[in-house]
Order: C-alpha cells, then sequence, then structure tokens
C-alpha cells in the first residue's frame, strides 16, 4: 500500500525546478524627458541549479520585454470613387504598446508552439485578438498589419541569436528602447528551455515614466484641456510677436 502512495506521488506531484533564474537589469526605471531619444537595457543573469544540467538539449534563453497592452482600432483603407476611405475595421482586444523578444537561437529552434501558446512569448502571441465582423474574412490580416507597422516604428522587435549564453550558466543581452514609448508599467520576462520546452521562468518590472515639463504638459492636456489649449494659444501669439519684433528690428 505505501509503494502504492509514493508511486502516486512521484507520478502526479509537480517535481521539483532543478533549475532557477537569477537575472537583474540595468535599470528599472526609464524617465522619459522632453529631450527623450530613447535608452538601452542590459538584462543580465545566471542559472541556480539543485543538480547537474540535465542531458535533455542545450540551455536556451528567451528575453521578452513587454509595454502596457491596450484594445486598438485597425482600420483598412479601399479606394471608392478615386478617394481613399475607411473601408473596414477590426478592433484587436488588447496589443502591447512596446514589445521585444531576444533569444539565443531560432525561435523554432528554441521553443515549441505549444509553450509559446501558453506562455504568449512570440510577437504575434503577445497580441490578443478573439472576434472580428462575420463581414471580415481575413481578420489575421488586420493583426498582421499592426505588427508591420509597430515593427517599422521600433516598437516591436524580434532579436535571434542577440542573447549570449557561457557555460550553460551566464547569460546577457540589450534592448533598445525607442524614444516614443508610452508611459507605464513594462514587464520583463526571461524564460530558459531545453529541446523547446520552457523549464523556468523570472519575471520582474520596468517603470516608464515621464518627469518634469514633459509629465506636466502631458498631464496639463488630459486633465485640463482647455487650459492647455489657452496656454498653447498663448504661447504661439507670443513666438508670432517675438518673431515680428526681432524682423522689424534687423530691417531698421
Amino acid at each position: 500500500m505505501m509503494r502504492l502512495l509514493f508511486l502516486f506521488m512521484a507520478l502526479y506531484l509537480p517535481a521539483k525546478a532543478e533549475e532557477a533564474v537569477v537575472a537583474g537589469l540595468s535599470q528599472n526605471r526609464i524617465a522619459i524627458t522632453a529631450n527623450f531619444d530613447g535608452s538601452e537595457i542590459l538584462i543580465f543573469g545566471a542559472v541556480r541549479r539543485d543538480a547537474p544540467p540535465p542531458g535533455t538539449g542545450p540551455l536556451e534563453v528567451i528575453i521578452a520585454i513587454a509595454g502596457p497592452s491596450k484594445p486598438i482600432m485597425v482600420r483598412r483603407k479601399a479606394k471608392r470613387f478615386g478617394i481613399w476611405i475607411n473601408a473596414d475595421a477590426v478592433e484587436v482586444d488588447a496589443a502591447p504598446s512596446f514589445y521585444a523578444v531576444a533569444t539565443s537561437g531560432p525561435l523554432n529552434d528554441v521553443l515549441k508552439n505549444i509553450d509559446d501558446l501558453r506562455y504568449r512569448i512570440s510577437i504575434p502571441r503577445a497580441i490578443r485578438s478573439v472576434g472580428a465582423p462575420m463581414t471580415i474574412m481575413d481578420a489575421r490580416a488586420f493583426t498582421e498589419a499592426l505588427i508591420r507597422i509597430r515593427t517599422e516604428k521600433g516598437l516591436y522587435q524580434m532579436s535571434l541569436n542577440t542573447v549570449e549564453v557561457s557555460e550553460e550558466t551566464l547569460f546577457n543581452t540589450s534592448v533598445t528602447l525607442p524614444a516614443n514609448l508610452t508611459e507605464g508599467a513594462y514587464t520583463a520576462r526571461i524564460f530558459l528551455t531545453r529541446s523547446g520546452n520552457v523549464v523556468a521562468t523570472y519575471e520582474t518590472k520596468i517603470d516608464v515614466q515621464k518627469v518634469g515639463l514633459e509629465k506636466w504638459l502631458f498631464n496639463l492636456a488630459h486633465e485640463l484641456p482647455l487650459a492647455y489649449g489657452i496656454l498653447s494659444l498663448v504661447i504661439a501669439i507670443a513666438a508670432g510677436w517675438s518673431a515680428s519684433a526681432v524682423f522689424r528690428y534687423i530691417r531698421s
């Protein structure tokens, strides 16, 4: 009876993880100022083990950094009577404002599709689009268009073979953050894989906030739009008057 009990526990109870991630970032807070032109985050870490590395394939590392996710309406233009207009639209339920993936090898080699589906690691998996109007037969094309547009802007990045792994213990890479970042809480996830299976995960946060004049103007525009409009008008009038005064001074 006791043997059957131990056999049951061995088969059905979760096994203790033999590998775990110990990682860090060069910075956990990004300040967006008026002259912010982007930043770079160095990600480094090590693998902590309770036993020798298993012989189930080499250790691979995947790192994914995601910005705040929000719904977005993707529209497709069509030419009607010689004019380009918005013809179709699909609402994507949640799409990260920024998403970067760095891997130690080709994605198909380091990650199986079932684990990509479970953890939502690749860019298409990170975007959630549940449904589309019945009149649209190619809804997937709208998600692909969103990925293409944000990739061109540097907001979506797929960097293969950029994570350096040493002796199956140490790893490091860097991720470039563009100047057009959205303010909010960013998530950095690290995945260890063997033979395409995720064997360990690690997660930490990155705080991206506007500071100084940039934050003041942002808050003013969203909380007091009338005051922001009046201030913009006053600044425009003052700038025009100053330019006119300088021009008259030069001519005289």
